[in-house]
């Protein structure tokens, strides 16, 4: 198995239930439903529902995680019951139970949330317009513009190279023609 993932975050559906996984990213949204905790985990390709049940080895972990910590779990792919289907989300159909977990990159507490709810109160708007400004922006339109830009210089470095043959010997000067 890889050292940080077996699938990507958008990666797993309902036929991957049964099978254990590995994913890193991003911990995105954290939620503690009756002694249950569960973490959207979050990479370039999507987002993953994590469950860490009480008594687990990862729950300790997971109680202290913040938002925008680096994570490495490891866990079952289950399929979520009809009722608990999340349609917003392509890996809404199922959730992983983490069996271990390892924080990667622990996060400090942030002056803005990162995702969520944009609406700031004015005083941290005006003391943190950038971080504001880079929080507004999405994870799809930033990985669209690097896909855009990297398309862009592979076809310009294609036409910059010009297609020539490669002689083989410098080129002779021209003959003079003898006169009679």
């Amino acid at each position: 198995m890889h050292a940080y993932r077996s699938h990507t975050c958008g990666q797993l559906r309902p036929a991957h239930a049964g099978q254990t996984t590995r994913l890193s990213g991003w911990v995105h949204r954290k939620r503690d439903l009756g002694g249950v905790l569960f973490v959207d985990l979050r990479d370039h390709y999507g987002i993953t529902q994590l469950v860490a049940n009480p008594g687990s080895a990862a729950f300790p972990l997971f109680e202290r995680l913040r938002a925008e910590s680096v994570v490495r779990v490891d866990g079952q792919v289950v399929e979520r019951s009809k009722e608990t289907v999340n349609a917003d989300l392509a890996t809404g159909a199922i959730e992983v139970r983490v069996a271990t977990a390892e924080i990667l990159g622990e996060a400090q507490e942030l002056p803005v949330p990162v995702f969520g709810e944009p609406d700031y109160p004015e005083d941290l708007r005006l003391s943190r317009a950038i971080l504001i400004s880079a929080a507004t922006r999405s994870t799809a339109t930033s990985c669209c513009a690097a896909r855009s830009s990297r398309r862009c210089a592979t076809a310009w470095s294609r036409r910059a190279s010009p297609s020539f043959k490669r002689r083989s010997s410098p080129p002779q000067a021209p003959k003079a023609h003898a006169t009679s």
